[in-house]
């Protein structure tokens, strides 16, 4: 399936907000409401998927978006052999964790809303995926498996924040090769908000006005009206990294199959 050219979808909203805005203004209602209205057309978002990778249809008021769950850049998780492999530079080969990226065949699919909804509180991630990034490989939240914190999987992690198992491999720091102290596009959260890089594309500067899950609104590159997105927070975790997504979900999430 091809992703389909597409405009952006504009949202009704009670007032225009840039981005990291002063805090001494009232920000705009979030973009919720009209979550059962059928798509017209894909957000022009998901235009920056990797579609040899990712594709995404609309099925009513619903987008669903499937990926083989492989990242379309380096990694020293590729085989030897494969053509993106390269040496560790973030680490080290004896610590890298077992398993390749070749090994994982499948296919990782996720249902959300064209237009979501923020729901009346907020809710935990959980273990596995909690989102899909623009490269096709799965976003992780800040937990290691027996709920362990980050901090023991830290040395083994590739310069994409990144590494292999248990069924696939996935991000958990702010991935190089997608944003760099940036604004772009990462992915999508379970939960259908988009999370973009640690800067803002319509200041260039940092918000300063996120919530405890690292979202707001206002406008984006891909939304020309306020709307509710999520950004990487630019805060550092053990005085280095920056987690790509440690907060709870906005959002009502679908597990991702």
């Amino acid at each position: 399936m091809n992703i389909k050219n597409t405009l952006s979808l504009l949202l009704l909203v009670s007032g225009l907000a840039a981005c990291g805005g002063s805090s001494d203004t009232e920000e705009p209602t979030p973009v919720d409401g009209g979550g059962d209205t059928p798509l017209a057309m894909l957000p022009d978002a998901f235009l920056e998927f990797e579609p040899d990778n990712v594709t995404s249809v609309i099925d009513g008021a619903n987008v669903i978006i499937e990926t083989n769950g492989l990242p379309n850049h380096t990694s020293p998780y590729w085989s030897t052999t494969h053509p993106l492999y390269i040496e560790p530079v973030a680490t080290t080969i004896d610590r890298l964790v077992p398993g390749t990226i070749d090994r994982f065949v499948g296919t990782y699919t996720l249902t959300v809303l064209g237009n979501p909804q923020r729901a009346t509180t907020s809710s935990a991630t959980s273990l596995g995926g909690i989102g899909i990034a623009v490269s096709g490989s799965l976003i992780y939240n800040d937990q290691e498996g027996g709920n362990q914190p980050l901090d023991n999987a830290v040395a083994g992690l590739d310069y994409n924040g990144a590494h292999t198992g248990p069924t696939s491999y996935h991000y958990h720091l702010e991935p190089k090769a997608i944003t760099d102290d940036d604004s772009n596009l990462v992915g999508i959260i379970a939960d259908g908000f988009f999370i973009f890089g640690r800067k803002c594309n319509s200041t260039g500067t940092y918000p300063n006005d996120l919530d405890d899950s690292g979202g707001h609104t206002s406008i984006t590159q891909h939304h020309t009206e306020a709307t509710y997105h999520y950004h990487i927070q630019n805060e550092l975790y053990l005085n280095t990294y920056y987690i790509l997504f440690p907060g709870d979900y906005q959002g009502t999430p679908n597990a991702i199959r």
